[in-house]
């Protein structure tokens, strides 16, 4: 993982071994820093408002990065996940996948669900994570947007 942004309770990262290719729309992950807590009914009001503001700007730098690197992404899907957890004995911990979905996608094509068989399968073998310069845009798209008086912190009741 290769985080790019941090708030005080969440990390963001690209995914280095995605579930969406890049040129499908790619794959980011934002991961809680308190592994203690597994899902969201966990999470006390403050910090579920930051998550819920953190995801909205993170799909909407998303989608704008990934359209102005060439990568033509129509819609961002949000999933909660964490079952693998269990496969090896691990404790799951909260965090939320988020996939730019692109309409000319190949191997996870759009408009269809999501396809996310067991890692053992090799169905992601060869699914390139975003670059460098992928996660550069969207550093710069989420300074944009976070500047916009939609989600200014005072209009969230946060003070990140």
């Amino acid at each position: 993982m290769t985080q790019f942004h941090e708030t005080k309770n969440f990390i963001v990262e690209s995914h280095e071994q995605p579930f969406l290719p890049r040129s499908d729309g790619g794959h980011i992950r934002i991961r809680i820093k308190d592994k203690d807590i597994t899902d969201r009914t966990k999470l006390e009001p403050g910090v579920a408002i930051e998550l819920m503001r953190l995801t909205m700007v993170i799909g909407e730098a998303f989608e704008i990065a990934m359209n102005n690197r060439g990568v033509p992404v129509i819609k961002i899907n949000y999933q909660d996940m964490g079952n693998w957890a269990y496969k090896t004995g691990q404790k799951p911990f909260l965090h939320v996948h988020v996939f730019g979905r692109a309409t000319n996608a190949i191997k996870q094509p759009w408009p269809e669900s999501m396809y996310l068989p067991d890692r053992d399968t090799g169905f992601y073998e060869g699914f390139e994570p975003l670059n460098d310069d992928d996660l550069e845009e969207i550093k710069k798209q989420i300074t944009v947007i976070e500047s916009k008086e939609k989600y200014q912190l005072e209009k969230w009741n946060l003070s990140i």
